[in-house]
């Protein structure tokens, strides 16, 4: 199935129901009063993130969403049933712009999360409710009032812990391939990857993390060339994000110090957010270098780079095709992952005490 990852939708809740200017008369009661009943309020619009979707598919054939109305009060206090609210379920980490304002409706990154996005009408008054001392025969009633309606945008950001980045051919999806179950096309041409590949790697039996594949970058993406930078919103969620460089390309005319600070570049002009996160250097490929010229290859390219970007992170040289190189990086993400939640639970902790002190048992 082709993977969608945006989509435009119009969304109404139900309007409320009128309220009734209705009256008591039964045979032997000649001064019945009013029993105008209210209406019913209209029917909401909710979303809810469900893990087993993947795609926002249904919305691109499936644009309207309009909820029922709020039924009418009627006579003998009868008050209007109020209207089926309609939930939209949509895959986890779905974020909800209104399409007018850009304002961020929903972001919806946990399971069973739900948020309501269009509030029914509320159903009108009958005129039970403006009975008096000095008005006995009330027939003023209110109509229902609008349901809100707005055009949205939603948009699939993809939950992953660390995020791939590169050119086209960088290795991307064979690293991936090679240390996680996910099974994404591999060839020898540029733009193999077209739409995101998710996959899950296991460190041992109780440790594992998600990592994102998106389709390639060029140089002029943020200027609409290629089809990475499209994507790029797909690794704004990761902690972690691992540059994957060719450090021995086939074409002559590749620079893979120059190739790699373009990439960076387009990151930064892109969106200067997603490039301070952490990122680290994977130099990809090592098996293509005769054994004996890798570690003076590997240390030509980093002097080069660290003085055109003034990188000081880590590096890993690798070759994804057979495995080499692998292990020291699964484990060096793992390390640093657990660093990251580890000030999240310290947090949690500390919370956690300042409560217990400040209880009245304390």
């Amino acid at each position: 199935m082709k993977f969608i990852d945006e989509a435009k939708i119009f969304v109404k809740a139900g309007d409320g129901g009128n309220g009734a200017a209705t009256f008591r008369r039964e045979k032997y009661i000649p001064m019945g009063g009013p029993n105008g009943g209210d209406g019913g309020r209209g029917g909401s619009i909710y979303v809810i993130a469900d893990r087993n979707i993947n795609t926002l598919v249904d919305y691109r054939y499936t644009r309207k969403f309009i909820g029922k109305r709020g039924e009418n009060g009627g006579g003998a206090d009868q008050y209007g049933a109020g209207g089926d609210d309609i939930v939209l379920r949509v895959p986890v980490g779905t974020v909800i712009y209104n399409l007018n304002t850009e304002e961020i409706i929903a972001d919806l990154s946990e399971h069973d999360q739900k948020m309501l996005i269009a509030q029914g009408g509320k159903g009108g008054l009958g005129n039970i409710h403006f009975k008096s001392s000095t008005n006995r025969a009330p027939r003023q009633k209110t109509n229902g009032a609008q349901g809100e309606e707005f055009e949205l945008r939603l948009e699939l950001r993809v939950l992953a812990d660390v995020g791939l980045l590169g050119l086209p051919n960088a290795g991307k999806s064979t690293l991936i391939r090679a240390i996680s179950s996910a099974r994404p096309k591999v060839a020898d041409y540029p733009f193999t990857t077209l739409h995101p590949n998710l996959g899950v790697v296991r460190v041992d039996d109780e440790k594992s993390f998600v990592m994102a594949d998106v389709p390639g970058l060029i140089e002029g993406a943020a200027d609409g060339a290629g089809l990475g930078i499209r994507f790029l919103k797909h690794l704004q969620r990761t902690r972690i994000l691992l540059h994957l460089v060719d450090i021995a390309p086939i074409d002559p005319d590749s620079n893979p110090v120059r190739d790699a600070k373009a990439i960076v570049g387009e990151l930064v002009k892109h969106d200067p957010e997603l490039a301070n996160k952490p990122r680290w250097l994977v130099l990809n490929k090592l098996d293509l270098i005769p054994e004996e010229d890798r570690e003076k290859a590997v240390k030509d390219f980093l002097k080069a780079y660290k003085k055109a970007t003034k990188y000081d992170g880590p590096y890993f040289p690798i070759s994804a095709i057979n495995g080499e190189g692998t292990k020291p990086l699964i484990y060096a993400i793992s390390e640093a992952l657990d660093q990251m939640a580890k000030p999240e639970i310290d947090d949690d902790l500390d919370e956690l005490e300042s409560t217990e002190e400040n209880s009245p048992e304390a």
